[in-house]
């Protein structure tokens, strides 16, 4: 079965001003869209080609033969959970257990805030920031290119796009003022506190 592009979890402007149908669209309908032609060409015909997304960045990571596909895999996975990491009227603060476990691994939610956006800002080149659980704590990382949690023994929970694509139209080179507006604005605790629940579930 070859992968297909999921649909945004929302209309293209449902997330305006803070990200526009133009980025949206490019992120989404090409870049997002190439990832998964990408995979599907380079996995036809091979013994991953009926292995999920998961199973196939797992697989592939760290083997030097198969860059091509764990980047493409994980780059999929990556922008399907950026999507969900953010909804419209997003932002404020997470309730429940969720915020419970911010508040008591981070010291308070403006604690996490600042270090997520350290991570965001401070990883260079293109990346990616992450909210994850790592042996039962909470942690914020960052990775680079294409590297996401699922093979380094982490749960991620939440995560902000750095790579430009996700925000020159709209901000240029301020990606600061970027991760500020994510975490104001857009980010969904809800999603990150369903991902919470399986996780200690």
């Amino acid at each position: 079965m070859a992968f297909e592009l999921p649909n945004l979890p929302y209309a293209q402007n449902a997330l305006e001003p803070h990200i526009s149908v133009n980025t949206l669209s490019f992120h989404h309908g090409k870049h997002h869209a190439g990832y998964v032609n990408n995979l599907n060409n380079l996995i036809k015909d091979t013994d991953l080609a009926d292995k999920s997304l998961e199973e196939i960045v797992k697989a592939t990571a760290g083997d030097a033969s198969k860059v091509g596909i764990f980047n493409n895999a994980a780059q999929v996975w990556n922008h399907t959970f950026y999507w969900h990491s953010m909804k419209p009227n997003g932002g404020g603060a997470p309730t429940g257990a969720l915020a419970e476990k911010i508040n008591a691994d981070f010291g308070s939610l403006d604690n996490f805030k600042q270090q997520f956006k350290a991570a965001g800002t401070g990883q260079f080149g293109s990346g990616w920031a992450w909210l994850v659980l790592e042996n039962g704590t909470l942690k914020v990382t960052k990775t680079l290119n294409a590297e996401n949690p699922l093979h380094q023994g982490q749960i991620p929970l939440l995560t902000m796009d750095v790579w430009e694509h996700a925000y020159y139209l709209d901000y240029q080179n301020r990606r600061p003022d970027y991760a500020q507006t994510f975490l104001d604005h857009l980010v969904n605790w809800d999603f990150a506190a369903e991902n919470y629940a399986k996780a200690t579930a």
